[in-house]
């Protein structure tokens, strides 16, 4: 059965597009949603949610023709509508842009990079800058292509390479490009992920500006994180409609049922109580990139069984940090840095580093592209890889038993490019944990979890790192950072902003 009809019955003119007891399926014929009656009409913004897994994502890439219909109806009135007024359009993906977690447009792929090239001095020779992405496959002239980066506030980068750009700046520059191609709906997958509360607002203000200018918005977000302009919610949950209303209700509603997140356990006991020997020195660290200072003058001193959170506004220099102590950044080498006691420099390799260093970040989601299973992608990080390597029954084991304690042993042995966005970032964060490393980097880690996920995952940090073991937690959120962290570093600006 084709999925969208040539034409619809259009009683009510007010409907752009609308399922009725529809049943979605992949190839291959796996349900991916079910039961689905929606409609969207004219003059409202929809926001969708739901736990990880839900069929979010799904749902997007259905509005735009990428699935297969086993069973109900859709009907695309607005669809009619156009074709009828003359215009050219067969098919929803032509009228609808997604802006989702991760670009591969064919001009550009993570596949011919490696992670650590986004920190190099000299841009790659066969990269795309931020313009030249821009301008790809749009008949926008300039002066259109520099106001929508300007509203959006990325002008200023159009002569980067795109994989020198954080992935909050790379998701406003997948937006820009959806706008230049001048859509008749958006649908915008977690554009807030990433962003901390200065950047979401601001986001959400300009995302505001859009639909009050007449643009047709579809969400995609955290339920906490509804912006003042959606008018209705559609909630999911597992691959089937929990329920659909208008925002006022959804909020009282979300009222109502308490605390996102439950409240962290006190009882742990997996912090020491006397910290060890320094595993990361700092003095007087600075990182410049053509003459502009990203890091300044940083010093700062971490010992064995520390936990930490490193906090900072968007652009403080959190992430460069972080790189220069995984021993991806190469101006490590030119400055004072100490690893687990010895100055970088003095003839360790990165393979030696990255042994005792359990790390997950959003830009690390983006270079994982092999063919693996869920399993086999957590098993990578026994050997700080992002490729197939053969492993033992030990290993196995403990890879299982992290997919066990999280509950989702279901997930193991499905490709990992199968799994939603969400899913897909557990995964990584168990690959960071699954080494029992001296040293965990947690970068943002439960980016596209759901409530009951973060909060398992949060305990599991909690209760389940041993002693010796240093936690490094970023996160925008103050509600995810662990109990059991005691230690803040605050960045702004590239500088050190406060340590206690």
């Amino acid at each position: 059965m084709e999925l969208f009809p040539p034409q619809c019955s259009d009683a009510d003119r007010d409907r752009l597009v609308s399922f009725e007891h529809a049943t979605v399926v992949r190839l291959g014929g796996e349900v991916a949603l079910r039961g689905l009656s929606w409609t969207i009409r004219q003059g409202e913004t929809w926001a969708v949610v739901g736990p990880t897994g839900s069929g979010k994502t799904t749902l997007a890439e259905a509005l735009q023709g990428q699935h297969r219909l086993a069973a109900g109806t859709v009907c695309w009135p607005l669809l009619d509508r156009l074709r009828a007024a003359g215009h050219p359009v067969g098919w929803p993906s032509e009228i609808v842009r997604r802006v989702a977690f991760k670009e591969e447009w064919w001009p550009f792929s993570y596949r011919r990079h490696y992670y650590q090239q986004r920190f190099n001095f000299i841009e790659p020779h066969d990269d795309l800058t931020l313009d030249a992405f821009l301008r790809g496959g749009t008949s926008a002239d300039d002066r259109a292509i520099s106001a929508a980066a300007r509203r959006l506030g990325i002008e200023s980068l159009r002569p980067l390479s795109l994989i020198k750009l954080s992935s909050g700046q790379i998701r406003r520059a997948r937006i820009v490009k959806a706008l230049l191609a001048r859509p008749e709906m958006l649908i915008l997958d977690d554009p807030f992920l990433g962003l901390d509360a200065a950047g979401r607002d601001d986001v959400a203000a300009l995302l505001g500006g859009l639909v009050r200018d007449g643009m047709r918005v579809l969400l995609i977000t955290r339920p906490d994180l509804l912006p003042a302009w959606v008018t209705h919610v559609l909630e999911l949950d597992r691959l089937a409609v929990r329920w659909q209303g208008r925002r006022e209700d959804f909020r009282l509603r979300m009222a109502a049922e308490g605390p996102r997140i439950p409240p962290s356990n006190p009882r742990s006991t997996s912090g020491s109580s006397q910290a060890g020997e320094p595993v990361i020195e700092l003095r007087d660290v600075n990182v410049i990139y053509g003459g502009r200072a990203i890091l300044k003058d940083v010093s700062w001193t971490v010992r064995a069984g520390e936990r930490w959170a490193v906090l900072g506004p968007n652009g403080s220099g959190k992430t460069t940090l972080l790189s220069l102590l995984s021993g991806d950044h190469p101006q490590a080498y030119c400055n004072a840095i100490r690893l687990f006691g010895r100055p970088r420099g003095t003839g360790e390799s990165i393979w030696d580093i990255k042994q005792r260093i359990g790390l997950v970040s959003p830009e690390l989601h983006l270079y994982f592209s092999e063919p693996l299973t869920a399993a086999q992608t957590v098993a990578t990080g026994f050997f700080d890889v992002l490729t197939y390597r053969r492993t033992t029954p030990g290993q196995d084991a403990a890879v299982r038993e992290l997919f066990d304690h999280f509950g989702i042993a279901d997930l193991a042995d499905r490709p990992f490019a199968r799994l939603s966005t969400g899913e897909q970032r557990l995964v990584l964060l168990l690959r960071a944990l699954v080494k029992r490393p001296p040293v965990l980097i947690l970068d943002e880690p439960f980016q596209g979890l759901d409530d009951r996920l973060i909060g398992r995952a949060r305990d599991w940090l909690d209760h389940c790192l041993r002693p010796d073991q240093t936690l490094l937690f970023v996160s925008h959120h103050p509600e995810e950072i662990p109990y059991t962290v005691n230690r803040r570093l605050c960045l702004d600006g590239g500088r050190v902003a406060a340590i206690d």
